[in-house]
């Protein structure tokens, strides 16, 4: 179903701990007296004269207070009405610093003539299929008429209508579908005023805690914007295309944000703050659903990085699908402990290989699988650990798939270094390309 598949002069500065001198004192004695009201007392009057010690410090408190203000050399300002000019500003203090104010305004103008910039290149895409109808959000990628959006939204389509901020509404056409990365192309045929292509960015250059913005379509509010953070970057989530023997190939190099995605996101622009596009959105992870059965957003969204995107949309265009390579091999992404323990690892960092797909680039090479059984139902011991490829060092398999379909194609060959028991090795590794079911 459409929609999302289913985050000054000279003062005595304040102590290491960021705590104004000037209040400290008489604001401890007070929480000290308040703090424990229910502590053990042998006589009330005792009780009873904490409080009013405690009402008299408070009162000395506030004059201590007005006195900081007052008698500061800091000038002071004339109490009236703020002009309407004036730019908001807000504190911002951290321990061991002065305090940085941030121009709350200037923060909103950039937010602002973001949307502005970008929201005309983005597009509402509504679907009809034979089970119903649904919709999601694309994005202008050049001035031919390219839109990019993600498979699931145009899956099985009967009709397919795309809508400009505009107003302008018109049929597209789908020239290319990515099962692996979730990824369509659809072409349109409007004027080139209409069209208003999204700059794509480096995906590569993405850090945890940067800004974004997501703008879509969701629920069929169309141009809606959110903001959030990058939550965390080089996921791994199942993919669509469906692999020989019942499995599922994984998709890689997603972005996780807790930027607001809810259905009908999908397909549209994940955004910095140059508002340059560094993914699209693809999906959320959520226990929470609506009255109609729709998921809810959790704060925890994916992306499909703009990198990947940028290399196979080339292909997409022309040739209407795009290869990814393949190894034929079954890993678990992170192991614990307990597993690195009852497969006798001697690190619990790299690529455990399960299961090696016969007949795979990885049956070919050499590459070992797990065949004992372990302490753990289930999990087969004696497999090889993939440490590094091409001498870069792969923590987990989410690194060993990101590098892999970033930076390789089926016919490179990859040198992989594997451990195997207390052996380490060499194995060269070619790759094909990935099978249909």
């Amino acid at each position: 179903m459409p929609g999302v598949v289913v985050l000054v002069q000279e003062k005595r500065p304040p102590d290491a701990r960021g705590i104004d001198l000037c209040n400290y004192a008489v604001v401890n004695h007070v929480a000290l007296l308040l703090a424990y009201p229910n502590s053990t007392i042998l006589d009330r009057s005792l009780y009873m004269k904490r409080w009013y010690l405690a009402v008299a410090l408070l009162f000395l408190l506030t004059s201590v207070v007005v006195a900081c203000r007052v008698f500061s050399d800091t000038p002071q300002s004339t109490p009236g009405l703020a002009k309407a000019s004036s730019p908001a500003l807000q504190a911002v203090i951290t321990p061991g610093s002065n305090p940085t104010v941030v121009d709350l305004v200037s923060q909103q103008d950039t937010l602002v003539s973001l949307y502005e910039k970008v929201n005309p290149g983005v597009v509402a895409v509504r679907v009809l299929t034979s089970d119903g109808g649904g919709q999601g959000s694309g994005f202008v990628v050049d001035e031919e008429g390219h839109i990019v959006t993600n498979y699931h939204v145009v899956e099985n389509l009967t009709d397919l209508e795309i809508a400009f901020p505009s107003g302008l509404k018109t049929r597209g056409k789908v020239l290319g579908t990515d099962l692996d990365s979730d990824i369509a192309v659809v072409k349109v045929d409007v004027p080139r005023e209409e069209l208003h292509p999204l700059t794509l960015s480096d995906s590569d250059q993405v850090k945890v805690g940067q800004t974004v913005i997501a703008i879509g379509n969701p629920f069929g509010f169309n141009g809606t914007m959110t903001m959030g953070i990058v939550s965390g970057l080089g996921r791994t989530m199942q993919s669509l295309h469906e692999a020989p023997g019942g499995g599922i190939f994984s998709a890689g190099d997603i972005i996780q944000t807790d930027a607001a995605i809810n259905p009908g996101n999908s397909g549209g622009p994940l955004l910095n703050l140059n508002g340059e596009v560094v993914g699209v959105n693809r999906a959320i992870f959520t226990t929470s659903f609506t009255s109609q059965g729709e998921p809810v957003n959790s704060g925890i969204g994916f992306a499909i990085s703009i990198n990947i995107v940028k290399k196979v949309l080339p292909s997409l265009i022309s040739e209407g699908r795009y290869d990814y390579p393949y190894v034929g091999i079954t890993s678990t992404d992170d192991l614990s402990l307990l597993q690195v323990e009852a497969l006798d690892l001697p690190r619990s960092t790299g690529v455990y290989v399960n299961i090696v797909t016969d007949g795979s680039p990885a049956d070919k090479a050499g590459i070992v699988g797990g065949s004992r059984p372990s302490s753990i139902p289930g999990l087969q011991s004696g497999g090889d650990l993939i440490i590094a490829i091409d001498g870069i060092e792969v923590q987990t398999f989410s690194d060993f798939l990101g590098y892999i379909i970033k930076n390789k194609s089926p016919g490179d060959t990859v040198l992989l270094t594997v451990l195997r028991g207390n052996e380490q090795i060499e194995i060269s590794l070619t790759l094909e390309s990935r099978p249909s079911p």
